[in-house]
Order: structure tokens, then sequence, then C-alpha cells
């Protein structure tokens, strides 16, 4: 049989409950390390993709500014210019012709009262209405009231401004004469 006995002066002290503990809190702690590490691995690969992407997006901008810049400097060119200018003519003139001249004198008729007539009219198209400027003539006070209620009662002239209201002395034909405009509704 054999005896143990301890002739040390302190007593032998047990440290597998912490080496075990610390093992296990080291095995805790690799763990953590390596989800850790492999998290910040796959959050750096999916960074360079997205920052390849934005880098070919941002050169795709650079390339989009510069040739936006180049056509700036190409229509303030004369040649460019001139171009743009006819084109806005001609665009002006399709809009006069595509103007319901019948119907914008069909509905006039209806209003002028007797002794008032049309001298002047102008039209200028705005998104299937016309702001229409008129010169109207009436050999007296009385027309020239009349028409403007009947203008004013009409459902396809709105927002009627009078803008001169001129009288002559001599007597003729048109003794007054008005210039108003008003929008017209063409559709």
């Amino acid at each position: 049989m054999k005896l143990r006995l301890n002739l040390s002066t302190t007593p032998l002290e047990n440290k597998r409950p912490f080496a075990a503990a610390a093992t296990v809190l080291g095995a805790v702690g690799l763990l953590t390390f390596l989800l850790l590490a492999h998290a910040a691995y796959t959050s750096w690969r999916a960074n360079r993709q997205l920052r390849s992407e934005i880098s070919h997006w941002q050169s795709e901008i650079r390339a989009n500014r510069q040739k936006q810049a180049e056509l700036d400097a190409y229509f303030q060119t004369p040649q460019a210019r001139e171009v743009l200018d006819r084109a806005a003519f001609l665009n002006s003139l399709i809009g006069q012709r595509s103007f319901p001249w019948t119907k914008i004198f069909m509905d006039l008729e209806r209003t002028l009262p007797p002794g008032v007539r049309v001298v002047k009219i102008s039209p200028k198209l705005d998104n299937g209405r016309a702001i229409v400027e008129l010169t109207v003539g009436a050999q007296s006070d009385e027309g020239k009231v009349k028409f403007l209620e009947a203008l004013e009662k009409s459902k396809v002239f709105s927002d009627i401004r009078v803008k001169r209201d001129h009288r002559e002395e001599q007597a003729g034909p048109d003794r007054i004469t008005v210039d108003l405009t008003a929008w017209y509704a063409t559709i």
C-alpha cells in the first residue's frame, strides 16, 4: 500500500478546474475569433464587389458628363444656333397652322353683337389652350359693353383682360377700339 504524504510546508493545490475553465474559455474565444474573422472576410469581399461597381458607375458618370459638355459646346456653335432658331420658327408656323380658325370665328360670331367687328386677331397656342389677342371695333359704348359681357359668359373664352380702350372723335365704323386678351379653349 502506498501512502501519499505531503512533506512540504504548503498543501498541494488542485489546478485542474482552473485549467479546464481556461481551456473552455480559450476554445470559446478562438471560435468567436474565427467567426468574426469569417464575417470580416465576407464583408470585405462584398464591399470589394460594391466598390468595383461604384467605380464602374463613377466612370460612366464621368464619361456621360464629358459627352454632355461636348454636346453643350456643340449647341453653342453658330451653325447649331441657326438650326435651333429655324426649328423654333418652323414649330411656331406649324402651331399657327394647327390653330382652329373656323371654330374661333364661329364662337366669335355667336358673341358679336350688332355694330361690333373684329379688327385683328392673334392667337398663341399653349397646351390645348390659346391666348388670343383681339382688337375689336365698335360703333357705340353699348355695343362694346354687350360684346364684353357676351365674351365673359362664353364657355370657350376665359380670363378676359382689356389692355386698351381708345375713342376717336371722327365718325366712322369703329369709333371705339378695344384691345384685349383672352384664353380660348381649343379642345
